[in-house]
């Protein structure tokens, strides 16, 4: 056979590489971070080894705890962890202080602390959690042990402390320097996905190819989107100047995402609901400014993904925004001839004319919104811009509540099990009680911690037989720290390599850890089987016992939690609608509460739903409820507050119009009755409420629309004109919001107080 050409092997070659790359940016990945965990935690143990610390395990322990693929998770985890630990620090020496010849009361004051520590820890968010976790794990970990030899408790503390930082400073040297993966480059890739993901949704949308399910599945998808973003935003600022100069715009963005995609499909929902209504000459009249839009986000017929390109995108909807206004007011005067020469009714004329105000009110401010939030993902293209003066932050709404009862159930089981350590005198007790206490805390975080905690516990029954392998049949055959590092390198490999795969995330981390726990070497080695089998037995007993409180202790996923979330879901719209207690707040910043807080309690919904999926559907349509008609409220409160803060020369240049919206007029007292009506009906949905909040809504349309006529013919300036439309467009789209099928309050549509003599139902009959 004729040997082959050197040209005949080039295109293995170029397979070769592409294979080979891609294997670099997925799996690749993974045993990358393998090694540098590895990597990190050996570190960790030999400096400790070479400093003489009584227990090099510790610091090793602390690298699994911190470890994360991006540096970004790494920094953030490590901060709060060194300031959780000082925290607990203080207090374990306060309370060996006050109570080292009482255990009993120094184990309930402990237990009382952990509480504490792990409701603050499930009340707060990301890795400012985890601060409160170690606030109450450090406690249990110094004071315990070290309750049992006051005399050297601050010693004992001090070499603790020392042995933690040194874990914490091993794994950001390693995740810093070797091959460092930034969540900086995860935000970015982030940010352009979801702006092309949502121009994709809102030319489908608006062309009518989206059905009800994808609708419902993409607004899911960017709800765990806006949660996430914001996580990986919070520990990107500890990476890199370049992602603290840009900080600001990137909660800018996620805020202003909420606000457009929250417009969008009110929007959207305002359109199905017309087409249903047979409001089709409204739809015809609209439909025409939809096909616009899709061609903005384009550049040169190609769609725009970066930062640089999305400039003229935004120069493009700025230009057409500022000829929208003039447009919408010549298809209006078309649209009411065109329902003259029909024959139309005068109240069939004016609800066609108030659809079409309504919805061109909501398109003109999604048109505003995607502005806004275009023009931020532009200005990313450079280091500093002023839209980065941005105050705004996403805020989560974690209920008290379940905070309350995770940290009584920390405090439950760490009391039962001291009070079974000091009945027994068991000498691994202390292991088992400062091990509950840790495990509460780190299971406290995830949405099925009896699950988690039940993984942690089949992971330390594999560590147990693992470490004893090592402890007693490895380690004596073997000398120096070279060896010890070919010993422990493989066992430490698998555990890693479990918590790089989410569904067994938690039997990797109970493996790494309590692997470094039970064999993770000192400098005097003991080798003690009893003590290790009592160890091993002591781990494995208080993730047991974890479990079951977990399960049985008011568990987190029981009807009741669902329930209050929930209610605090609606909520939300009862605090747009104007709480008491919100009031003295004023509107400032009501916007991004409501947004964030609504998502983020949609978030957590979701993830107790697991594989319930009527209660999964019943939540989003919650969410939707409240997102159309939390948002609407605050629009006329927006304008409410805009008309009452007019100017005196207004005022007086406008005698006739000031005297008309006075405080204490009737469309005033209508329109404030309508927002208390919501508001108590999204606090207590029932049938009364629902009829009541109708009756009230149809009311201050009424008056509305009579007051708007009145200050037509007193030849009022344009804008009182267009402020009072705009308010009474917000009326209009609460009324059709809460009579859409589609919506939670579709059980009480049936009522008969909602169908009085004269009106027929429908989106177009508010008028």
């Amino acid at each position: 056979m004729p040997a082959s050409s050197p040209t005949s092997t080039q295109p293995g070659g170029p397979r070769l590489l592409q294979a080979f790359a891609d294997w670099a940016r997925t799996d690749g990945l993974v045993w990358l971070y393998v090694f540098k965990a590895i990597a990190a935690a050996l570190l960790a143990l030999g400096v400790a080894m070479k400093l003489d610390l009584p227990s090099p395990r510790t610091a090793m322990t602390t690298v699994f705890i911190v470890m994360q693929p991006q540096s970004g998770p790494v920094f953030a985890k490590s901060f709060y962890r060194i300031g959780g630990t000082l925290v607990g620090l203080v207090v374990m020496l306060a309370l060996i202080g006050l109570f080292a010849q009482q255990p009993e009361l120094f184990i309930a004051s402990t237990a009382l602390w952990v509480g504490i520590c792990t409701a603050g820890a499930a009340r707060n968010r990301n890795f400012r959690s985890y601060g409160f976790v170690l606030a109450g794990y450090t406690a249990a970990l110094i004071g315990i042990p070290a309750s049992q030899h006051p005399d050297g408790a601050f010693m004992s503390a001090m070499t603790r402390v020392a042995e933690i930082s040194l874990g914490i400073v091993a794994s950001g040297v390693v995740s810093a320097v070797v091959f460092p993966q930034y969540t900086g480059e995860l935000l970015r890739s982030t940010v352009r996905r979801r702006f092309s993901s949502f121009v994709d949704y809102v030319s489908a949308a608006l062309a009518g190819r989206v059905e009800r399910s994808q609708i419902e599945a993409t607004n899911a998808r960017f709800v765990a989107d806006i949660v996430g973003f914001e996580a990986s935003r919070s520990t990107a600022v500890f990476e890199s100047p370049d992602s603290r100069m840009r900080a600001g715009r990137l909660a800018r963005l996620n805020t202003e995402f909420m606000a457009v995609s929250t417009r969008f499909h009110a929007l959207h929902q305002l359109m199905n609901r017309l087409r249903e209504s047979g409001s089709t000459v409204t739809v015809e009249a609209l439909e025409p400014y939809f096909r616009e839009i899709a061609p903005l986000f384009d550049k040169s017929g190609e769609p725009v993904l970066t930062a640089a390109d999305a400039v003229h995108v935004a120069k493009q909807l700025e230009d057409y925004r500022a000829t929208l206004p003039r447009r919408v007011r010549e298809t209006r005067a078309r649209l009411e001839t065109g329902l003259d020469q029909q024959g139309k009714s005068a109240e069939t004329r004016d609800a066609r004319l108030l659809d079409f105000d309504t919805a061109t009110e909501l398109f003109y401010r999604f048109v505003h919104e995607m502005n806004e939030y275009t023009a931020t993902y532009a200005s990313l293209a450079v280091d500093t811009h002023s839209r980065e003066k941005w105050v705004a932050r996403y805020e989560p709404k974690t209920n008290l509540v379940a905070a309350g009862v995770a940290g009584l159930r920390a405090a439950i089981v760490m009391g039962l099990l001291a009070a079974f350590w000091i009945a027994t005198a068991w000498p691994s007790g202390a292991n088992l009680v400062l091990t509950a206490a840790a495990t509460c805390a780190l299971a406290s975080a995830s949405p099925q911690p009896a699950r988690m905690s039940s993984q942690m516990a089949v992971g330390t029954m594999l560590a147990s037989v693992v470490g004893m392998l090592l402890t007693f049949g490895v380690f004596p055959h073997i000398d120096g720290f070279v060896m010890l590092c070919v010993a422990l390198a493989p066992a430490l490999a698998f555990g890693v390599f479990l918590t790089t795969r989410p569904a067994y995330m938690g039997y990797g981390m109970g493996y790494c850890i309590f692997l470094c726990f039970l064999a993770g070497p000192d400098n005097v080695v003991q080798y003690n089987p009893t003590g290790y089998m009592n160890d091993a037995l002591a781990l494995v007993m208080s993730m047991v016992v974890t479990a079951l409180a977990f399960a049985v202790l008011l568990p987190p996923s029981a009807p009741w939690l669902r329930k209050r979330l929930v209610a605090n879901l609606r909520g939300q719209a009862v605090h747009a609608c104007g709480a008491r207690w919100l009031g003295m707040r004023g509107l400032t910043g009501l916007r991004n509460r409501f947004e964030s807080g609504a998502r983020d309690l949609m978030f957590q919904l979701h993830a107790l739903a697991g594989s319930d999926e009527a209660f999964r559907q019943d939540t989003l349509r919650w969410m939707f409820a409240t997102l159309e008609i939390g948002n609407a409220a605050i629009d006329l409160r927006e304008e409410l507050a805009g008309v009452s803060a007019r100017p005196a020369s207004q005022a007086v240049a406008d005698a006739p119009a000031s005297a008309l919206l006075a405080a204490g007029s009737a469309w005033r007292d209508a329109t404030q009755a309508t927002l208390k009506a919501v508001s108590a009906l999204f606090a207590r949905p029932d049938a009364n409420r629902y009829a009541t909040a109708l009756a009230a809504t149809r009311a201050a349309i009424a008056a509305c629309h009579g007051v708007l006529e009145q200050i037509v013919r007193a030849d009022a300036p344009r804008e009182t004109r267009h402020r009072l439309q705009r308010i009474l467009s917000h009326l209009h789209f609460i009324r059709t919001a809460l009579i859409d099928p589609q919506s939670p309050f579709a059980a009480y549509a049936d009522q008969p107080a909602d169908h009085p003599p004269g009106t027929t139902q429908g989106a177009n009959h508010a008028a």
